[in-house]
């Protein structure tokens, strides 16, 4: 499917009848030339065969989305495009209601589609972020790929949602982070070769979104949205607890991700319309405009981004959320997002929170709130009196779990809160007061200090702000809440249970035992529980500076108390953004014993590095079962670290509480952390800051010239970056010996009739899963395993074990990934009688094998494999090479009782198909083993 998907746009791109179209000598534009071309898209086979549900990348394709190359073979367009605001006033379906929006001192902002001009009480009603649904399809509404119809839909939300009818929605930016985005531009690199095998021109492969479509029988306005990538997920933290491991952690990235940066910067240069960030630079409101001036017409920002946590810019009132790599690339060619309108749960917050429950607790405590309601595929919308009182970096990382409940997006509509954020970091006083006024006469904002009218919600929810307490999640699963004065109960609990989710099935008689090791010469000792990984990381602190602060204010009181981080666990403090640095060096609370280690994604992403050797053969020796810490979102199995197999989400000031304690087998209220210089016991309520010394701090640190001086920095890079070579060709000079670029098989022997879809026949099951497999289980991110098979590949290249990197860095190379696909070390398989690893029986010859060897060798039998699984499979990251690796490993089928909603769709769109047990069935209830053969007839025309 994925040869499917490109085929049609390149047969397009290429096409001589299309191509000719766009020469000088029909440059004059008249809407019967155009109208013309129209029809050559609607006639053509390749359109009339696309489903308009379809999610694929050939999904309603536009002939226009080459835009470049319109505006260079035609002037008219140029001119045209520089009018576009009368030109839309004049032609559009909604004409009616575009409309000036004027400066309160004289002049105009801009012009925009005014929804309150409509006059249809209908709309007063919807939530807020249906409106910016409403607002995108009325501005691009030209009843081709958006049509009155569609309009028609989104205002009678009420009724139309629960009947799961589609609707088309064009989005004003696409964000792509590192790990991700080198398969994207992997792809397009390959893209470009197979056009250039074709016989056509390979320039026109190029990142492109279309915003504004008007193309009835006129010309319209073709706008190119920004394509961010962003690289601030490949910092791994090798070295901690040291005054230069930011320098040396970054001198240890570049050498590894050397060729990976170098092919990133080729790709800024040689595509048009995508922007690199290095690394170290960038956060949430540096990207997040809020709203968008694009030639003097006003609309609300959108983003879909291939990082599953773009959810964070909810918090500002932008729109935005994770889709997979394929789909991001879909939208990067042009694709508008094909979506069902869909439910909306009002989330009503009242009260306000009590002296020292922070922004983590509460993102814990609505996790499982969301999680147990059942939220799956539906968008939250958070309002209610509680709102005024949480800040908007409070908002952000209750946004930033919404993959962790399982929503789309977790919405926070702009109010008096968010505009005070955007004028903290930066934005001048023209830019604020922009936005405030077309929000407000979009009927687009929210002023708490007016009686507010009620909104319809598919659902209502409701949590008082006053009655939940400091809590944690784990020890594996990120909806796990544990209130923090239960926690000791729960680890023991825990530790005894069968292995599962909450539990570890070490035997009473082992709980105790103790493993006593030499550390820098002295001796040490390290129990069940130990806590060997304590870190503050990018995921939360991005943008909440009261969590930071506050962690910094527990360091530093604990410091002056005499208490001291145990020497062997590894702390770390990874920032998003270097703004956070100049806060905490002009609070004073800077180290304390977590030093900074760079600025990025670290821990979270299972870049955590390698814990010192003697503590990992004590844990391996012994089998202790070890604990992390961090402040992160996700926790699964194997994610963090191969040695912590106990691992809990913390807010900031508790990572540093726990990692001073030296174990998670603690009561806080009734023991204490440790004892202080002056032999005194010294408990966390002791270090504990309350919300009025966090407020002071934040106060007086927190200054808008700290973000103004950031942001200047982030397009100058950094010296390593600057200095990075990369050649001028368009085309990419494959290296067959890398190891992290690799010219992928997909478009390989592509010829321009694409083949048809196929039935399954006699189909062996490749694993047999039980519930919460996750992309992290799938297609693992973090270490390499010395004896798997992407170990083996890497070391007959020559690479040192040292420079293995993570599964992550490596996913340019598809050989790599391809081995790397189901071989995280946690997973479980009833194949092999529930033993735990990356292990499978082939079944026609009964070996146990790699999971990789066993689907190679189905492979070179010309044999199909599919994979049985419980409930929310494919949960986690929006991780497109947890489907790529399957598809290369000839799976063909999933069958599950229920899929992730990124992964299900990336399952289709690479030619997987996702099939659900029926309600009340699975595996084991049909007495399904796996070793059975398994045969899937597809319609012919799907």
């Amino acid at each position: 499917m994925y040869k499917n998907a490109f085929s049609s746009i390149l047969r397009a791109a290429s096409a001589r009848s299309f191509r000719s179209s766009l020469t000088p000598s029909s440059s004059a534009a008249s809407p019967c030339s155009l109208l013309s071309q129209r029809s050559f898209a609607t006639s053509s086979p390749a359109f009339r065969s696309l489903p308009r549900w379809s999610h694929c990348l050939h999904s309603r394709p536009s002939l226009f989305r080459l835009s470049s190359h319109i505006r260079t073979a035609s002037p008219v367009l140029d001119r045209l495009e520089r009018n576009f605001s009368s030109m839309a006033s004049e032609h559009h379906p909604f004409k009616g209601i575009f409309t000036t929006l004027p400066k309160p001192g004289g002049g105009e902002f801009g012009k925009f589609y005014s929804l309150p001009a409509l006059n249809d009480p209908r709309i007063d009603k919807l939530p807020y972020y249906i409106r910016i649904l409403l607002e995108s399809a009325i501005r691009n509404c030209d009843n081709f790929q958006v049509t009155k119809e569609d309009v028609e839909k989104i205002i009678d939300w009420e009724k139309t949602s629960p009947k799961q009818v589609e609707i088309p929605f064009k989005l004003a930016r696409v964000l792509l982070q590192d790990f991700t985005g080198v398969p994207a531009v992997v792809y397009l690199a390959c893209m470009r070769d197979a056009m250039n095998k074709l016989g056509s021109d390979s320039n026109k492969i190029n990142p492109l979104v279309l915003c504004f479509g008007f193309w009835i029988s006129y010309v319209g306005h073709v706008s190119q949205v920004p394509v961010d990538l962003v690289i601030d997920h490949s910092v791994q933290v090798d070295v901690a607890r040291s005054k230069n491991a930011v320098q040396a952690n970054m001198e240890l990235e570049f050498q590894r991700s050397k060729e990976r940066f170098a092919f990133l910067k080729w790709g800024s240069t040689a595509f048009q319309n995508m922007f690199v960030v290095p690394p170290g630079s960038v956060n949430l409101e540096y990207l997040g405009r809020v709203v968008f001036n694009t030639q003097g017409v006003l609309y609300p920002h959108s983003v879909v981004g291939n990082d599953s946590h773009t959810t964070m810019i909810n918090g500002l009132g932008v729109a935005g959320w994770g889709v997979g790599g394929i789909e991001a690339e879909a939208k990067m060619l042009g694709q508008p997002m094909s979506m069902v309108l869909p439910g909306v749960v009002g989330f009503k917050l009242s009260g306000k929170m009590r002296n020292g429950v922070t922004a983590t607790d509460l993102v814990l405590t609505v996790t499982q709130i969301l999680r147990k309601h059942g939220v799956v595929g539906k968008f939250v919308e958070f309002y209610g009196d509680g709102m005024s009182g949480l800040s908007l970096a409070d908002r952000a990382t209750i946004a930033n779990m919404s993959p962790e409940y399982g929503v789309t997006m977790g919405f926070f509509p702009v109010d008096h809160v968010t505009l005070q954020y955007l004028k903290l970091t930066g934005r001048s006083d023209e830019t604020v007061a922009m936005i405030e006024a077309y929000l407000r006469a979009n009927n687009m904002f929210v002023d708490y200090n007016e009686p507010q009218q009620e909104r319809a919600y598919s659902s209502y929810l409701e949590l008082n702000l006053d009655n939940f307490k400091p809590c944690i999640s784990g020890p594996k699963r990120p909806h796990d809440r544990v209130p923090l004065k239960e926690m000791k109960a729960d680890w023991n609990s825990c530790l005894g249970n069968k292995v599962g989710f909450k539990g570890f099935a070490i035997p009473k008689e082992a709980q105790e035992k103790v493993a006593n090791f030499s550390f820098n010469g002295k001796s040490a000792k390290i129990k069940h529980g130990s806590v060997v990984i304590a870190a503050i990381t990018s995921c939360t602190n991005t943008s909440n500076q009261s969590v930071m602060l506050g962690a910094g204010l527990v360091a530093k009181k604990a410091c002056d108390l005499g208490l001291q981080v145990k020497p062997w666990i590894k702390t770390s403090l990874a920032p998003g953004l270097g703004v956070v640095t100049k806060y905490f060096l002009k609070s004073l609370i800077l180290d304390s014993g977590f030093n900074i280690v760079g600025y990025g994604c670290t821990t979270c992403i299972g870049n955590s590095g390698e814990i010192n050797e003697s503590v990992g053969v004590a844990i391996t020796e012994n089998d202790i079962v070890a604990a992390a810490v961090l402040s992160g979102n996700r926790n699964f199995e194997g994610r963090v670290h191969p040695l912590t197999r106990a691992n809990y989400l913390a807010s900031p000031p508790l990572v540093v509480a726990y990692a001073l304690a030296g174990t998670v087998n603690i009561d806080f209220e009734t023991e204490p952390i440790g004892t202080g210089k002056n032999g005194k016991e010294v408990f966390l309520r002791d270090i504990w800051p309350t919300t009025e010394e966090i407020a002071e701090v934040v106060q007086s640190s927190v200054l808008p010239d700290m973000f103004r001086a950031t942001y200047e920095s982030i397009t100058k890079g950094n010296p390593m970056w600057n200095e990075l070579y990369v050649p001028e060709n368009t085309l990419y000079s494959w290296d067959p010996k890398s190891t992290y670029i690799h010219e992928p098989p997909y478009f390989k022997d592509m010829t321009m009739d694409p083949p048809g879809p196929h039935s399954v026949k006699d189909a062996y099951c490749l694993l047999n899963f039980s519930d919460s497999i996750t992309t992290d289980h799938i297609s693992p991110t973090g270490n390499i395993q010395k004896d798997s098979p992407a170990a083996k590949y890497l070391m007959e290249r020559g690479v040192d074990r040292k420079d293995f990197n993570s599964y992550g860095s490596h996913r340019g190379n598809d050989e790599i990934m391809a081995r790397g696909t189901l071989a995280n070390i946690r997973i479980v398989n009833k194949l092999i009688n529930g033993e735990v690893g990356p292990k499978t029986v082939h079944i026609p010859s009964g070996e146990k094998l790699s999971v990789f060897d066993a689907s190679m060798r189905y492979k070179s039998s010309g044999e199909d494999t599919i994979i049985l699984a419980g409930a929310e499979y494919g949960s986690g990251s929006s991780r497109d090479w947890a489907v790529k690796g399957p598809m290369l490993q000839c799976v063909k089928v999933v069958i599950a009782k229920s899929f992730e909603r990124i992964h299900r769709s990336n399952l289709v769109e690479m030619g997987i198909i996702p099939l659900c047990f029926k309600s009340g069935e699975d595996a084991d209830s049909l007495g399904l083993t796996g070793h059975e053969l398994y045969t899937i007839h597809l319609p012919t025309d799907i």
